[in-house]
């Protein structure tokens, strides 16, 4: 009976193709090859709620009702320690709470206990990671070494103001509903493959972890692995963003001959350079090298968020991020999609290398390509207004 019905079916299948009117009976799944997981932390939303503790409106503005609630339950002096340890950071040219996210990150982060330890033992738990990671910085290391004593006060000081609690009555209620959610949303799409494609590597783990925060705003944060934090009150098409984005830093290898090269001709151009040097140095990017391999990915994310349906117009984006300051990612972008990279894929490194000898990264190009894409006049890229 079932060996009739299959004849009889291939049998019609057969005479419609015939007719030029065959379907498949199956459609081909994609093998989707990027594995998902979220989760949350004690640990790093205690680092991120360093920045609103700071009092700096640039976090504070976001957390208002948290601050007044929870700053009255610290021991005395933990706030003024706090506030003086985020101006450190900030003269050092680092963000404080994204910063010790990248730096604890290799140890445990569960809770603030977690945190302690590893702050304890930082030299045999915390500094192989990242001595082995690509985010490898010893003057980052020791920044962070000497402000140790400062900052086990200020943690014990949040573990002894019950923290732990208060951070729960904050989150709980909407992680248990937001993870299901984002699972669910997140299996339909392969990031880690549309990732390989432009950036023209492989990852050897396909897994992407997000660990959803309530302290994190306004930052999506990359730290060690392939891992991100995120805020957990944040729409899908930004955690999506998100993931797009952060698993691609760094998209090149900032030491190499190659990129050697592209900094030479990057390093003559007066437009990057004076962002450099004037932005508000608390978005970051405070380096050349820095803001060229967060636009590098920008660009590239950019791409990858039109595959998903999940891009802002290109100018309306770079419009209104950090003050319009990201001038290079639009331009780039620009090149990119108009040497059919979005379509064909490709070495994001060796692109580059072949655009700065052949002139693509020369300011006469780049600008014209950015101009093109954020509407702006060439000659009035940045700042805006």
């Amino acid at each position: 009976m079932l060996r009739r019905q299959f004849l009889k079916t291939t049998t019609v299948a057969a005479a419609l193709e015939a007719c030029g009117l065959a379907r498949p009976l199956y459609a081909a799944v994609p093998l989707i090859r990027t594995r998902w997981r979220i989760k949350t932390s004690e640990g790093f939303d205690a680092l991120c709620f360093l920045g609103p503790l700071s009092g700096d409106p640039f976090y504070a503005d976001y957390y208002p009702q948290e601050i007044r609630a929870f700053r009255d339950k610290l021991p005395p002096g933990i706030e003024q320690k706090t506030t003086m340890l985020f101006a450190q950071f900030r003269a050092a040219g680092a963000l404080l709470g994204p910063g010790l996210c990248l730096l604890f990150s290799g140890g445990p982060t569960e809770t603030i206990g977690d945190l302690i330890a590893g702050l304890d033992a930082m030299e045999t738990v915390l500094k192989p990671p990242f001595a082995a990671s690509a985010y490898w910085d010893e003057a980052a290391w020791s920044g962070f070494a000497n402000s140790r004593t400062v900052l086990r006060e200020i943690l014990l000081g949040m573990k002894a103001a019950g923290f732990s609690q208060f951070r729960r009555d904050c989150i709980d209620a909407q992680a248990a509903k937001r993870i299901p959610e984002l699972t669910a949303r997140l299996a339909q799409l392969d990031t880690i493959a549309e990732q390989e494609r432009l950036l023209g590597r492989t990852f050897a783990d396909p897994t992407i972890e997000i660990i959803l925060l309530y302290f994190s705003k306004p930052h999506g944060i990359r730290i060690q692995g392939q891992r991100f934090l995120t805020s957990v009150d944040y729409p899908d098409y930004i955690v999506i963003r998100n993931a797009d984005h952060e698993l691609m830093h760094p998209p090149f290898e900032a030491g190499s001959a190659e990129m050697k090269a592209v900094f030479t001709v990057l390093l003559r151009d007066e437009l990057l350079t004076r962002i450099v040097r004037q932005h508000d140095p608390r978005f970051g990017y405070n380096s050349l090298e820095g803001l060229i391999d967060e636009d590098t990915v920008q660009a590239l994310e950019q791409i990858i968020n039109e595959k998903f349906a999940v891009a802002d117009q290109p100018a309306s984006r770079w419009h209104e991020s950090d003050d319009g300051m990201h001038v290079f990612a639009a331009g780039l972008y620009g090149l990119l999609k108009a040497d059919g990279c979005d379509r064909t894929g490709g070495n994001i490194q060796h692109w580059l290398f072949n655009a700065a000898n052949s002139g693509l990264l020369f300011p006469a190009s780049l600008h014209a390509a950015a101009a093109r894409v954020l509407k702006r006049d060439v000659n009035h890229l940045w700042p805006l207004g």
